[in-house]
């Protein structure tokens, strides 16, 4: 991955910093084999040109003490030379063919094994850096977050989780396209390339020691299976499914996702609340948009809350989540705060979102110990 420059740079002068161009090391092996080709033939053309400056030992005769290079000596001569072996039975004789060799030939003989050995080694070092990465990889993977399938709605989902904290190096995208696999790499991600209701496919995932798994392809039955899938392998994993119809949540839900999310009805809903009213709508949008306006946020309860009605807050609490339970803010169990509870609260997205509010950082969770 290519690093962009800094802001500072940026404004110090007009920069332009493009990505780097990513081959498959056999594509960089046959453009080589390819370059040392056309050496090979370039080299056997200039003896062929000046054939008559080139003393065959093994063609010579009293009546041609230089005998004669055909195409074929040619080729030999250009073969045994570039790989330096140099048997000597052809060599260059006149003046006219030693500057060739001496000028040209030698040079081309030297790129020729560059590109032969060069290659040779950097194949053969990019394929042990990257297996040495995967190694490495594979042994600190674990309580990672898996994404299966890395469209539109996983790549928000990654871009949500990544402006919360997670660090990218804890995201593991499993997807089977290669458009999948270029936008997950274009982000910084590490990618199972291969369908997601294959076992061996999410075993390669570290499905088995993930703490999160989001599953959001396109098609309702896949997830369903994959959803199945994941929870057979990883039974205490937290399962967020997506389905674009509301018929095939109840299914979803049989099949082990703990939380389902309708993508149909949402967006639907988001549609008719900015017909009815556009103000509404563009309220919503805001709350949906991270770092934008308002942000929903869920936070821990301060001890100083402890006992507080919930409408009473600095924060606006929208819900309370108690016993795993969810409340509303103005729902009777919850009419005022006790230890353990959690706020769900919509607060300026230019604040922590996972955090107490700003000026009460010092005080203590009424979660604590102590």
């Amino acid at each position: 991955m290519h690093d962009l420059s800094s802001q500072g740079g940026a404004q110090a002068g007009s920069l332009v910093a493009l990505p780097e161009r990513t081959r498959s090391p056999w594509w960089e092996l046959g453009r080589r084999l390819l370059a040392a080709l056309a050496i090979l033939v370039g080299t056997v053309v200039l003896v062929m040109i000046d054939r008559s400056g080139y003393r065959d030992a093994g063609d010579a005769t009293a009546a041609d003490p230089y005998g004669h290079v055909s195409l074929v000596d040619a080729i030999y001569y250009t073969t045994v030379t570039l790989s330096t072996t140099g048997y000597g039975d052809i060599a260059p004789v006149s003046d006219q063919a030693r500057l060739v060799n001496a000028f040209v030939i030698t040079p081309a003989r030297i790129g020729f094994l560059v590109l032969l050995i060069g290659t040779t080694l950097e194949v053969l070092a990019q394929r042990g850096r990257e297996m040495f990465r995967i190694a490495r990889w594979r042994k600190h993977m674990g309580h990672h977050v898996v994404v299966i399938g890395y469209g539109t709605k996983g790549r928000s989902a990654v871009d949500t989780l990544v402006n919360n904290g997670l660090e990218r190096d804890h995201v593991v995208v499993v997807d089977p396209s290669p458009e999948g696999l270029a936008e997950a790499h274009s982000d910084g991600l590490a990618v199972i390339t291969g369908d997601a209701t294959r076992r061996d496919v999410l075993r390669r995932a570290g499905i088995a020691t993930a703490d999160q798994i989001i599953v959001t392809t396109d098609r309702d039955d896949t997830n369903v299976l994959a959803t199945l899938t994941v929870r057979q392998l990883n039974p205490d994993a937290f399962i967020v499914a997506a389905v674009r119809e509301q018929e095939n949540a109840p299914l979803m839900r049989q099949s082990g996702a703990d939380s389902v999310i309708i993508s149909a009805d949402a967006v639907g809903r988001l549609l008719g609340l900015s017909t009815l009213s556009p103000t509404l709508g563009r309220v919503m949008e805001d709350l949906l948009t991270y770092g934008e306006g308002l942000e929903v946020a869920e936070r821990e309860l301060l001890v100083s809350e402890v006992g507080v009605p919930p409408q009473s807050l600095a924060d606006q609490v929208i819900a309370v989540v108690r016993d795993e339970k969810v409340y509303r803010y103005f729902d009777p169990v919850v009419t005022l705060l006790a230890r353990g509870d959690r706020l769900v609260v919509v607060r300026p997205a230019k604040e922590l979102p996972w955090a107490p509010r700003p000026g009460t950082h010092n005080e203590d969770l009424a979660t604590d110990l102590d």
